[in-house]
C-alpha cells in the first residue's frame, strides 16, 4: 500500500526526499501490533498518508491578509513563463470583484511586450495600473513611482509586478531585491509553474534566500501536471499556497484548498469539489429527475437535461479529475474536445424531435416503430440516419440502467449505501455500466472494481452525488 502510495506521488513530480521523509513518518506514526482487531489496514495507511502530506502543504503559517482601507503592497516574484503577469491580473480582478480597490504596476522592463501585456489585461478587466513602455528603463524608478501614486490615490490592493528570472541570473536577483526594498511590499508571492516540477525546488529556495517570501500561488494546474512540485515549493519556501491557477480566462483562479489537493495528489479525487460543481448548477429539477430514476423512468428529454448539465460543468477532464480513480489527463485535449463536439451534435438531434418523442417514456419504441422520424430527425439535423439510429441505441442502453436503479430498492434512502442496499443487484447494475461504456474509459477507472468504487463513493454524495451521477452518465454517452 505504501508502495502504490509512493509510486503516485513521484509520478505527481513530489520530490523523492519528500517522499522518502513521508514513508519514515507514516512507517513510525503506526503500529499493527498495537492497532485495535477489526481496524481497516489499508484505511489506516491511507489516513496516517494524508494526514503527513498535509502537513507537508500546509506549513502552519498564515498568509498575509490583506486590510481594508489601507495600501496593501504586493509584489510578485518568479520564474520566466511561469503566469506571473496573468496571475497579477487575476488577483487584482479577484479583489475587485469583492469590492476592493486594486490596481497593477508593471515593473517588469526585462521582457519586450511585458508592459502591453499589462496594459490589455487590465483595460480588459477595468484595472487601474501604471508602466512605463519606453521612457523609464529603471524597473526600481518605476514600482516606486507607481506604488507613490496609488497609495495618494487611495487604492488598498497594489500589484507590483516584476520580470521574471531564475536563479542563474544574478544581476536580475539584485533588482529584485532592490526593487523590494524600494517598495517594501507588505507580502511578496512567488508565483510557480505545475509543470516545471522537480526543478522548482532549488528555485524556490534561491528567491526565498533573497527575499521574503510570504506566500506561493501555483499555475498551470489545468494541464497533465499534478503539481507535485508545489509540495516541494513548500517544503523549501515554508510559505502557504494561497491560490491555484487552472486556466487563461482572468477568473480561473481558485483559492487553494489542500484536501481536494492532496487527494488529486494521490489520485483519489475530489468528491467535495465534484458536488461544489454540483450545486452550482442549482439542478432545481434535480427531484424530479431523482423522482422519475427512483421509478425506473428516463425519457430522451432527461438525457437532453443531463447534457446540457454537462455542458454547463465547463471541460469534460476537470469533472473528470475530480472522480475517485479517473486521472485528470484522463482525456487529452482533443479527446475532449470531440466529446464536447459528439455531445452538441447530439443535442442538434434531439432539438429536432418533436415533444411527443422527447417526453414519451418510450421513446425508442415510437422510432422503431415509424422510421419516418428518424428520417425527419436526420434531415431537420443535418446529420445522417445512422447517427440518428445510434442516438437512440444509447438511450436506450441508458433507459435500461435507470429502470435497474429504479428496482434496486434502497439506492435513494441516502446515508450508507451499504446497508440499504440489494447487493446482487448493485453488482448487476455495475456490470451493466461497464459493458456501456467505452473499453478505454473503464480500463482508466481501474476495471470493474473502479466503476463498483465510484458508484459508491457518488452514492456517498446523497443526492449531491446523485445529482453528479446523472451528469456522469450523460458524461459516458459523450464518450
Amino acid at each position: 500500500m505504501l508502495k502504490d502510495i509512493c509510486t503516485a506521488l513521484i509520478e505527481a513530480d513530489v520530490n523523492i526526499r519528500l517522499v522518502k521523509k513521508l514513508r519514515e513518518n507514516v512507517r513510525a506514526v503506526i503500529d499493527f501490533d498495537e492497532m485495535a482487531g477489526g481496524l481497516n489496514k489499508r484505511r489506516m495507511i491511507q489516513s496516517a498518508v494524508f494526514k503527513e502530506l498535509m502537513k507537508l502543504v500546509d506549513p502552519g503559517v498564515k498568509p498575509y491578509q490583506p486590510v481594508k482601507g489601507k495600501p496593501n503592497v504586493i509584489m510578485f516574484v518568479g520564474l520566466q513563463g511561469s503566469g506571473k503577469t496573468t496571475t497579477c491580473t487575476k488577483l487584482a480582478y479577484h479583489y475587485q470583484k469583492k469590492n476592493w480597490k486594486s490596481c497593477l504596476v508593471c515593473a517588469d522592463t526585462f521582457r519586450a511586450g511585458a508592459y502591453d501585456q499589462v496594459k490589455q489585461n487590465c483595460t480588459k478587466a477595468r484595472i487601474p495600473f501604471y508602466g512605463s513602455s519606453y521612457t523609464e528603463v529603471d524597473p526600481v524608478v518605476i514600482a516606486q513611482d507607481g506604488v507613490e501614486m496609488f497609495k495618494k490615490e487611495g487604492f488598498e490592493i497594489i500589484i507590483v509586478d516584476t520580470s521574471g528570472r531564475h536563479k542563474q541570473e544574478d544581476s536580475l536577483f539584485e533588482e529584485m531585491l532592490a526593487v523590494s526594498n524600494a517598495v517594501k511590499p507588505d507580502n511578496i508571492i512567488f508565483v510557480m509553474d505545475a509543470t516545471i516540477g522537480q526543478a522548482c525546488e532549488g528555485q524556490a529556495k534561491a528567491f526565498k534566500d533573497k527575499v521574503d517570501v510570504g506566500s506561493v500561488i501555483i499555475t498551470k494546474l489545468d494541464g497533465h501536471a499534478k503539481g507535485g512540485g508545489a509540495l516541494s515549493a513548500v517544503a523549501a519556501t515554508n510559505s502557504p499556497i494561497i491560490f491555484i491557477g487552472t486556466g487563461e480566462h482572468i477568473d480561473d483562479l481558485e483559492p487553494f484548498k489542500t484536501k481536494p489537493f492532496v487527494s488529486k495528489l494521490l489520485g483519489m479525487g475530489d468528491i467535495e469539489g465534484l458536488i461544489d460543481k454540483v450545486n452550482e448548477l442549482k439542478l432545481e429539477d434535480n427531484e424530479v429527475l431523482l423522482e422519475k430514476i427512483k421509478h425506473g423512468q428516463f425519457t430522451l428529454r432527461d438525457m437532453y437535461e443531463q447534457f446540457q448539465n454537462i455542458m454547463k460543468m465547463g471541460p469534460f477532464s476537470q469533472i473528470m479529475g475530480m472522480i475517485p480513480g479517473f486521472s485528470q489527463d484522463f482525456m487529452s485535449k482533443g479527446s475532449e474536445q470531440e466529446s464536447m463536439a459528439r455531445l452538441k451534435r447530439l443535442m442538434t438531434m434531439m432539438d429536432s424531435m418533436n415533444d411527443q418523442e422527447l417526453d414519451s417514456r418510450d421513446g425508442a419504441k415510437l422510432f422503431s416503430k415509424q422510421t419516418g422520424r428518424i428520417v425527419r430527425v436526420a434531415q431537420g439535423s443535418g446529420v445522417t440516419e445512422r447517427e440518428v439510429k445510434e442516438l437512440i441505441t444509447q438511450y436506450t442502453k441508458f433507459a435500461a440502467v435507470v429502470k435497474k436503479m429504479g428496482g434496486i430498492k434502497g439506492l435513494f434512502k441516502g446515508g450508507d449505501m451499504a446497508k440499504n442496499v440489494n447487493h446482487t443487484q448493485m453488482a448487476k447494475l455495475n456490470q451493466q455500466m461497464a459493458k456501456m461504456m467505452d473499453p478505454r474509459v473503464l480500463h482508466q477507472m481501474g476495471g470493474m472494481a473502479g466503476l463498483q468504487n465510484m458508484m459508491r463513493q457518488l452514492q456517498a454524495g446523497a443526492s449531491g452525488g446523485l445529482g453528479g451521477l446523472g451528469n456522469l452518465m450523460g458524461g459516458f454517452g459523450g464518450k
